[in-house]
């Protein structure tokens, strides 16, 4: 074992960027990755995959290529940690380790709303939340001839909070243009207080909703699905409507599952009480064993879930940790930072930029939450392009 042996659990954006960036920080560093996984996936993309704007081939490529070389690639599932020893037991052993970074991801839990596992892809219920479900979005809107549209947010956190909307929007400017909106009756049922959280990005997604006559139905837990005969069971969360039912017919139904934690970091000694992985929110360290760090969306944090957050979040860890092996004071601190891509339709984008406070922190010098079709290229041309040759590779 060289002088600081590292484990990385988590393959995917999270875990392959900080390991990158720390083998260009120092190339003799110790570090093995623990994912089972044989793909790689760039999740931002689906929302135009549903859409129809985008290939779905182009969003995956082997996790073989994505694997840092230096880096010792542990082939097996996580299945618990045990810090006060410093070990991690997977499907195929146990290791131990003198720094460990938790970047597992998030758990989509589709078994958790009733009848969903065996509708989902048939009887026109879809989900961009899968590589597998995505393209059968865009076949459902296809087939589409007019009634009732749902689209679905839970209840819970989700990785990238604006998904569940986003193809609500596409979908409107895709009957739109198919001369179809007069006959949609489009809604968006939620497990959220308000459409999003940041009210100078709100009031456009309002003036969106208004413009495809879209009706907002929010504290709202869907909790079954009858896909043969097409319709949905929400339960009021909300004190003026607390545990009504309403079953709702519908003609499509766009579902986001719920998502939490993954099960082995809910049930371990790592887990705050909502079950995420409990760091503190600027320094990215576990509260309360000071050799481990959490990001991405297993982490603990106040904040959207999305892959722009992470590239904000990765320098932290990384900083924190080559400095906690120097016995030196963690001078980084992540602010909260993240990015909703809203796609308000075809060539329609508006870029919310925000953080921990929902304080707007943009990038660019004009008014972010206009909708733009600049903005609507950078997520399409741009941001795939630099995921793939510069963002995992720890460069961006």
């Amino acid at each position: 074992m060289s002088h600081h042996q590292i484990i990385i659990v988590g393959g995917g954006n999270a875990g392959i960027s900080v390991a990158a960036q720390l083998f260009r920080k120092n190339s003799k560093l110790d570090i093995a990755i623990i994912d089972p996984a044989d793909k790689h996936y760039y999740q931002p993309a689906w929302t135009l995959v549903g859409g129809g704007a985008f290939d779905v081939q182009k969003t995956v490529r082997n996790e073989a290529e994505v694997m840092p070389k230096q880096a010792k690639w542990i082939k097996e599932a996580c299945m618990s940690f045990q810090p006060e020893k410093n070990e991690v037991t997977t499907s195929g052993g146990t290791y131990t380790y003198d720094y460990l970074i938790v970047a597992p991801g998030i758990q989509l839990n589709w078994g958790a709303i009733k009848g969903l596992p065996e509708t989902i892809s048939k009887n026109d219920v879809c989900s961009n939340y899968s590589f597998q479900t995505v393209p059968y979005t865009f076949e459902v809107l296809k087939n589409f001839k007019g009634g009732k549209a749902i689209f679905h947010n839970p209840h819970t956190p989700v990785k990238c909070g604006g998904a569940p909307h986003k193809i609500m929007y596409l979908a409107a400017d895709y009957f739109r243009k198919n001369g179809l909106l007069d006959k949609a009756d489009i809604q968006y049922w939620s497990g959220a207080a308000r459409l999003f959280a940041v009210d100078k990005y709100e009031k456009t997604l309002l003036e969106v909703c208004e413009r495809a006559n879209i009706k907002l139905n929010l504290m709202q837990r869907l909790e079954e699905i009858d896909g043969p005969n097409k319709k949905a069971r929400f339960v009021g969360m909300a004190e003026s409507n607390m545990g009504q039912e309403t079953w709702v017919d519908y003609d499509m139904i766009h579902i986001s599952p719920p998502q939490s934690a993954p099960d082995f970091v809910k049930s371990s000694p790592l887990a705050n009480e909502l079950g995420w992985v409990d760091v503190n929110i600027n320094t990215l360290q576990h509260n309360k064993f000071n050799n481990i760090f959490s990001l991405g969306d297993a982490a603990g944090l106040p904040i959207s879930k999305t892959g722009a957050a992470i590239r904000k979040q990765a320098p932290v860890v990384v900083g924190n940790l080559l400095s906690l092996m120097e016995n030196e004071k963690l001078g980084n601190s992540y602010n909260g930072y993240t990015s909703c891509p809203l796609v308000t339709g075809y060539g329609k984008l508006v870029l919310a930029e925000f953080d921990y406070n929902n304080t707007p922190m943009e990038t660019f010098p004009f008014d972010q939450s206009k909708e733009r079709w600049s903005m609507y290229q950078l997520k399409k041309q741009v941001l795939p392009r630099m995921y793939w040759s510069q963002i995992l590779k720890g460069k961006a």
